[in-house]
């Protein structure tokens, strides 16, 4: 009770929670002369560094990424304790709700075979990519987010924001942009949905121009299919800073950079990758790779 009487003394007087409380103020300056205990520093303290973990997240990060980013930083804590603190102040994920996220397939254009057939978990860097499009509200009416991810490190390696949901404003900026920041050396499965930006000839074209890259799509009407590339589009909706219906292109391409480049692909602990960013996976597999060569 003490306790959060001396958290509260900004706030409230001495004399009104001492008559709340039922506890003399004389009672309340003796523990005061004290001190705090050792444990009352150690929370105390935990609870600003949680607040800014939690901050820098932009107050996207629950229990589990807070005690993991904790352990990181050399904390011997249980997530318990962690969870109790950010009660105790008030402190939880908060995300926003989802949008509409969709691409057009009903088109008369082939399909490719579904070559991925769900398997999520890939050991080595550049064997599959998986590629999806999501619409995203804006005061220009809505804009077209396309991203291309390789499974084993999660990492967004080719992205672009679109007006248009043409096959040249969308996939094809966002596949050169991944060309460019990964090689393809080896055997890579392409995955996406059946969306026409993906079946249409322009962009199969440029497929058929690299024979190590063999595409796939998924069956039609089944999302878990593509769960990966859906489980970012979740998370970006759900953690992105702002309300993009208030912005303009301009604008949201920079916070669309902000959070893929840095905070995604760099800083955002993963739990599919052991809670590590896609940055240190990179890392870890390109080791693992040079070692067994």
């Amino acid at each position: 009770m003490f306790g959060f009487m001396a958290e509260h003394r900004h706030l409230f007087p001495i004399v009104k929670m001492s008559e709340v409380f039922r506890v003399s103020r004389s009672g309340y300056y003796s523990w005061i002369s004290r001190g705090l205990s050792d444990r009352a520093k150690e929370n105390r303290r935990l609870r600003r560094r949680i607040k800014q973990i939690w901050l820098k997240s932009g107050k996207t990060y629950g229990s589990p990424r807070i005690h993991q980013q904790l352990l990181r930083d050399g904390e011997t804590v249980g997530r318990p304790r962690v969870a109790r603190l950010m009660r105790k102040e008030g402190i939880q994920s908060q995300i926003r709700p989802k949008w509409v996220a969709t691409t057009d397939s009903k088109h008369q254009l082939p399909v490719a075979p579904n070559r991925l057939d769900q398997e999520f978990t890939v050991g080595r860097l550049g064997q599959v990519w998986v590629s999806d499009i999501t619409y995203i509200p804006s005061s220009q009416g809505w804009l077209y987010l396309t991203t291309i991810m390789d499974l084993a490190d999660r990492q967004i390696l080719g992205w672009s924001l679109s007006e248009g949901m043409r096959a040249d404003q969308t996939v094809i900026p966002a596949w050169k942009q991944a060309c460019q920041k990964r090689a393809i050396d080896q055997r890579l499965i392409f995955h996406s949905d059946r969306g026409i930006q993906y079946a249409c000839q322009e962009f199969c074209k440029l497929l058929d121009g690299r024979p190590l890259v063999h595409q796939s799509m998924s069956r039609k009407g089944n999302c878990w299919d593509n769960a990966p590339a859906e489980s970012f589009f979740k998370t970006f909706k759900a953690e992105l800073p702002i309300e993009p219906k208030h912005y303009g292109y301009r604008e949201l391409r920079g916070v669309i950079f902000q959070f893929i480049e840095i905070w995604y692909n760099r800083q955002r602990l993963h739990s599919t990758l052991d809670y590590r960013t896609p940055a240190e996976m990179q890392e870890y597999l390109t080791q693992q790779q040079e070692r067994a060569a």
